[in-house]
């Protein structure tokens, strides 16, 4: 297989997004669809400037930002903070693994929708309830990763270092946990997305605002230039944190892709 370099694979990615936008200007040009169900991209343009200049619903865009992007990252940290340790431990502990693993595998194929309405008899309608949804939907894909990612690890590296002479909190810290690390992010970035996918529905009830909300209120009046601002932006700031992400992974993973 050749190989290509990292500028070669930018210009490819450039020109793909490139022809996409060509081929959405082609069809609105020639009238292929309404443009009430589909905007062209001046329309969209223009509603982004619009909004960026007025707000919208008398709410300035960088508010409406704030607030989605506000419960996303206190419910994903949350739930980081709280399902990393848990995995790994849960991975490294059969018996840790027994008591939560049940309960987590009970929510977790279930549409984040089907429980919201608990949460919000719970906690009300506040953030609270929005918050709690985002955690749940962050929760389970972070929990899995990093079991998956500790039960993967050959029990050779385990054995070797415990004939060493090393403790079972010493393994854990110096063996189970570097060679887990990659896939702690790997599952970080998919609860990323699932928390990403879960906003517009965590917006539902009783906002008044936030990026999901915007499209869920301009879907209402047929705001077809809204709701394409509102998706293009939340795809812009998703890409945005995953690249974080990624930029962390590759501080806290250095020796990841590399032959030891």
């Amino acid at each position: 297989m050749i190989g290509i370099t990292r500028r070669m694979s930018v210009i490819i990615s450039g020109l793909a997004v490139l022809a996409l936008l060509v081929l959405w200007y082609a069809v609105t040009r020639a009238h292929l669809v309404s443009g009430l169900f589909f905007p062209s991209p001046q329309t969209v343009w223009q509603a982004f400037v619009s909004i960026l200049q007025h707000g919208y619903k008398g709410i300035s865009l960088w508010q409406h930002l704030g607030a989605s992007l506000g419960r996303m990252l206190a419910a994903f940290l949350l739930a980081a903070v709280i399902a990393v340790p848990l995995g790994l431990l849960s991975g490294y502990e059969p018996r840790v693994r027994a008591v939560f693993e049940p309960m987590i595998e009970f929510y977790r194929p279930l549409p984040p929708l089907a429980y919201y309405a608990l949460l919000v008899i719970w906690l009300g309608i506040g953030n609270g309830s929005k918050i709690a949804l985002l955690f749940l939907a962050c929760f389970a894909p972070i929990y899995v990763a990093c079991v998956s990612a500790v039960i993967r690890i050959p029990p050779n590296y385990t054995r070797n270092a415990a004939t060493l002479g090393a403790s079972r909190f010493t393994i854990f810290i110096r063996v189970v946990f570097p060679m887990a690390l990659p896939d702690v992010f790997g599952g970080l970035r998919i609860a990323l997305g699932v928390g990403y996918t879960t906003l517009v529905a965590a917006e539902m009830v009783a906002a008044r605002s936030g990026i999901g909300w915007m499209v869920l209120d301009a879907s209402n009046f047929l705001r077809s230039d809204v709701i394409f601002v509102g998706i293009i932006i939340m795809a812009i700031t998703g890409i945005c944190l995953d690249q974080l992400l990624r930029f962390a992974r590759r501080l806290c993973v250095p020796w990841e892709g590399k032959e030891i």
